[in-house]
């Protein structure tokens, strides 16, 4: 009897306990998903912070993926004039046109942020200038005042990069991925490699990269003295092919399997981020998971021997390490060396991982800022061919080598990259998150809220740029970018602050030297099968790609 009653006991005391377990789980879930959120509500609309009732679990999310999923599908059919701001960014940003109709002074922005975050959905308010949208149950303020981006990209300590979503660590997690002292130990260990005179060191790679292309579009256009060429794909090869031979000395045909997988495991990532993330759902056996996990094997795999067949060559001293990849192991070395301790290093996953935003980072940002150039410069004859006279008068016609000083002289150039970086930015925004009460400016922001920086918003508004902020006008920049932004943090392509993207002069050296042979070679216009189709992927790109006439010169 006393056993049996000893039983009785346990059991019932392990029954108590589970009803505690399940109550205080179920509370816990409750407070996440409702109440946390409507107190954070009324904490940001007290404060002038406008949106949307918080809706349970989904908040603004679905509305908005089913808004750009629309935007894609329609695409096609109906057809966006170029040369309207309006309609371009009613496209890129499906969500804002209509609420706009809907709600009067209000509009809702739909961005998204492929690489560093997941889905960004920002709400503006035209007058307030702040609001909020629900990224599921967390609330996320658009901020569009120039010293409050600039105090949030300054205090990167205090607003840091969102942690939320693991798949996006599927495309590479890296240095841009990174906050304090890890960061500040990569920054240092990979800056070498993008120093000016390295940068030089890979002018040759760049030519060679170019000229391989360009004699492909000479046979094309060669017989008839003009064709249709959809540069889009070409532009794609061409900046793989440089980032194969500035970062790891191999050709583009040697590393092309692992920029499909790189491309496809975007696209992947992309539609899983597009659906309300659940934790722990990513290591459900469904079909894209599967998928997702085999991707990411076979790229580590392959960068991986890229890597230790190069760890091999220097140990015997041997192999070329000028590129990105032998900079870096070089710098490792050298601090693991100095230290005598490899915690001052980068293990070879960090290595693979920076590898991976090498590849990435090298071929979507000059790909798509290359394309947005002869697309505008297509569209806008008279500013290709000023382009076009500068070029010959400072460095000739068809030069073997490239003159780097000359260069530097191109200033017609570096406006038109410039506007077109300010229309057709390569990420669209910027998200942080702060994850202790923290006050900005005159604003009291609770832990767990995140931020928006909506960069295409802020390239596009007139209030900031003039009545022509909407239309492409190099002229702006005539005098450089602070002249033009008058010295005031609107002016993002490539982040800002400590945190400014390390490999802008890289893009821009190697889209400089391509733009230049293709203007010494070739004139090109709009093909009447061209559709105007800006679409968010990884960054931003032709849906249809770019369609254009292209003529011998």
């Amino acid at each position: 009897m006393s056993t049996i009653n000893t039983m009785d006991a346990v059991m019932n005391t392990l029954a108590i306990t589970c009803a505690i377990v399940v109550v205080l789980c179920a509370w816990k879930m409750i407070n996440i998903v409702w109440l946390r959120p409507k107190m954070l509500e009324k904490i940001l609309k007290n404060q002038g912070f406008n949106g949307n009732k918080y809706k349970l679990l989904y908040g603004d999310m679905k509305e908005l993926s089913v808004m750009f999923q629309q935007s894609k599908s329609k695409s096609k059919s109906k057809h966006i004039n170029i040369d309207d701001g309006d309609e371009v960014l009613s496209h890129v940003l499906p969500f804002p046109h209509h609420s706009k109709q809907k709600h009067g002074n209000f509009f809702f922005v739909y961005i998204l942020f492929p690489l560093i975050d997941s889905l960004m959905e920002i709400k503006y308010h035209l007058t307030g200038r702040r609001s909020i949208t629900w990224m599921g149950w967390n609330p996320r303020v658009t901020i569009m005042d120039q010293e409050l981006i600039k105090d949030v990209l300054t205090k990167s300590n205090d607003f840091q990069r969102i942690k939320g979503n693991p798949l996006v660590s599927l495309l590479g997690k890296g240095l841009i991925t990174y906050e304090g002292d890890q960061w500040v130990k990569h920054r240092k260990l990979i800056n070498p490699a993008f120093h000016v005179d390295k940068l030089k060191n890979m002018v040759p790679a760049f030519h060679l990269s170019c000229s391989k292309m360009l004699s492909k579009w000479e046979k094309l256009v060669s017989s008839k003295g003009a064709c249709e060429l959809d540069v889009w794909p070409h532009l794609r090869a061409l900046s793989s092919d440089v980032i194969s031979r500035t970062a790891f000395g191999s050709s583009y045909e040697e590393g092309i399997r692992i920029f499909e997988l790189l491309t496809e495991q975007g696209v992947l990532v992309m539609k899983a981020l597009q659906s309300l993330y659940i934790p722990g759902s990513r290591f459900l056996p469904t079909k894209r998971n599967r998928r997702m996990k085999a991707v990411a094997k076979e790229i580590n795999l392959s960068i991986k021997s890229i890597i230790d067949n190069r760890l091999k060559e220097m140990k015997v001293g041997e192999g070329n390490n000028d590129d990105l990849l032998g900079i870096m192991l070089e710098s490792n070395i050298k601090e693991i060396e100095q230290h005598q301790n490899k915690s001052h290093g980068m293990t070879i996953n960090e290595v693979i991982d920076e590898c991976k935003l090498f590849y990435f980072a090298g071929q979507e940002t000059t790909s798509s800022l290359l394309v947005w150039t002869m697309i505008l410069l297509s569209r806008h004859q008279e500013w290709q061919s000023r382009a076009r006279e500068e070029v010959l008068s400072v460095l000739g016609n068809k030069g073997i080598d490239i003159d780097i000083d000359g260069l530097n002289h191109l200033k017609t150039v570096n406006m038109i990259f410039y506007e077109v970086l300010r229309l057709y930015p390569p990420v669209v925004g910027i998200a942080r998150m702060v994850y202790k009460d923290i006050k900005l400016g005159g604003f009291s922001l609770p832990s767990g809220t995140q931020i928006g920086l909506p960069i295409m918003l802020i390239h596009y508004d007139e209030q900031l740029w003039g009545s022509d902020a909407k239309k492409f006008n190099p002229g702006r920049f005539s005098e450089g970018i602070s002249k033009a932004t008058k010295n005031e943090v609107i002016y993002l392509p490539f982040g800002w602050g400590p945190r400014i993207c390390i490999g802008q002069n890289f893009a821009l050296l190697e889209a400089k030297i391509a733009l230049v042979m293709i203007l010494q070679r070739f004139s090109f216009e709009i093909s009447p099968s061209y559709v105007h189709a800006p679409n968010l992927i990884l960054t931003l790109q032709p849906q249809f790609g770019a369609h254009l006439i292209v003529y011998k010169l």
